[in-house]
């Protein structure tokens, strides 16, 4: 599973995955990109991605969202001033589309029961993103009767 840790630089995200997996934490410098921790756990097996949180790092959180499982916000409760900044950050980030766990167009077939409909009809599931335009070309609907 692929977890990832985000929230502000300084919030104590590198702390948190080297504290889970035994590490030392006495000296810890600030995330330029990411660190992956693998954790296992019971039968499975979690990687986390720990991403810095420099304001200039955020813009590229959404790089890391796709085939994501999971997502940790990590807040430091302790540093009330930049709460306001935080509560907007993670609010920004919920609005991604691409955390928001699509389905793939076989899954869509399987949730809709396609396969049990007659065959008198021709169809075709595309994947697609109104938001970036990804599989919107008119070369995939050609196929369509």
């Amino acid at each position: 599973m692929r977890i990832l840790m985000v929230g502000l630089d300084n919030s104590g995200k590198t702390t948190i995955a080297l504290n889970i997996n035994g590490e030392d934490t006495s000296v810890i410098s600030p995330t330029l990109g990411f660190n992956i921790k693998t954790i296992k756990y019971h039968k499975y097996s979690l990687n986390i991605w720990d991403v810095g949180g420099q304001k200039t790092i955020r813009s590229y959180w959404r790089n890391y969202f796709k085939q994501t499982d999971g997502l940790v916000w990590v807040v430091d409760s302790y540093d009330i001033r930049r709460l306001d900044d935080c509560r907007a950050e993670l609010h920004n980030l919920l609005k991604e589309e691409r955390l928001a766990g699509a389905l793939k167009p076989t899954e869509i077939a399987k949730v809709f029961n396609l396969e049990a409909m007659d065959g008198s009809r021709h169809r075709q599931i595309v994947g697609c993103s109104a938001h970036t335009g990804d599989g919107l070309r008119l070369a995939h609907f050609s196929s369509i009767s």
